[in-house]
């Protein structure tokens, strides 16, 4: 076995999280199973938004835990795909948009 730190099999630990402080666990799963049910938005479209942001925050375990509830929330390879463009879109603008604040300080710098 090769030695590395992310271990898929640690995603269906994610609940043990909470067995040093059980009641801020609990606030946190009550929340998070609130925030996906059905509202304004599908629990498709909340799971599209999910494995996006997955992948904007770089996290393995969503990526994987995402990328198994889009599909069974009916989203197909296209629509993953394409949210995880929108991320990348988002995530390199954002990048750039900073480049303002860049050329800010070097002006400042008289550059």
């Amino acid at each position: 076995m090769t030695d590395h730190y992310y271990d898929s099999h640690d995603l269906a630990k994610f609940g043990d999280i909470g067995k040093n402080c059980p009641d801020l666990a609990k606030k946190f799963f009550d929340w998070y199973t609130a925030v996906f049910a059905e509202g304004a938005l599908t629990v498709r479209e909340k799971s599209l938004i999910a494995l996006a942001v997955a992948h904007a925050v770089q996290c393995p375990y969503c990526i994987d835990a995402y990328s198994r509830d889009a599909m069974e929330k009916g989203a197909d390879l296209d629509q993953m795909t394409e949210a995880v463009h929108v991320a990348s879109a988002i995530r390199g603008g954002a990048s750039l948009v900073h480049g303002v604040q860049m050329r800010n300080h070097a002006t400042k710098l008289g550059m």
